[in-house]
């Protein structure tokens, strides 16, 4: 899943533009995702990723491996949170989720969250929410979305209809209400 690879980036490793490139990169891939989703490292246990000054350049050099790393489509499908979409998502969950996710972010820490409309198939998908921020009665929060990588995806909560909101895109083509649920957080989901 590329969402929690991204996390796990931001979580465990270092990007140091001074230090020279290697052709090493795969071992240290490797070595950045196989430390867990769902806790960070403290800054002195970081891996330094040398070379580069950030995720998206190094991404953009190193595409394919990072693809090829990051694991196939069906580790997407059988992510062991999805069990939590068939559970009701009251509109008081939502306003939790909302308030829970923007404290999160408050505190520096980015959330992969799942958007869902089940039972409809409407959408499935990961978003890695990583800034907030609170206009009038909306919570709009800024996510990366790697089917839309160059630019912030917006997910949009209203405080008053207690509801997400994503607008039109092309795996989504109507927008509208999604359900939302943070993923990679404990032991369950």
């Amino acid at each position: 899943m590329v969402v929690r690879a991204a996390r796990q980036f931001f979580d465990h490793a270092c990007f140091d533009p001074a230090l020279p490139k290697t052709t090493n990169y795969t071992r240290i891939v490797r070595k950045v995702l196989s430390r867990s989703s769902r806790k960070s490292s403290d800054d002195d246990e970081k891996i330094a990723i040398p070379g580069y000054p950030d995720l998206r350049s190094f991404s953009r050099d190193h595409a394919e491996l990072l693809q090829r790393e990051c694991g196939g489509a069906w580790q997407s499908y059988f992510q062991r949170g999805h069990w939590r979409m068939v559970l009701p998502l009251t509109r008081r969950h939502q306003e939790h989720t909302a308030e829970k996710l923007l404290a999160d972010l408050g505190q520096n820490r980015p959330q992969i969250i799942h958007l869902a409309r089940f039972p409809s198939l409407a959408i499935n998908h990961a978003l890695l929410l990583y800034d907030a921020e609170i206009a009038g009665d909306q919570i709009r929060f800024s996510a990366y979305d790697p089917n839309f990588a160059d630019s912030p995806t917006i997910l949009t909560f209203s405080k008053s209809d207690r509801r997400f909101t994503l607008p039109p895109n092309t795996y989504f083509p109507r927008g509208g209400r999604v359900d939302v649920y943070p993923i990679f957080t404990g032991f369950l989901y």
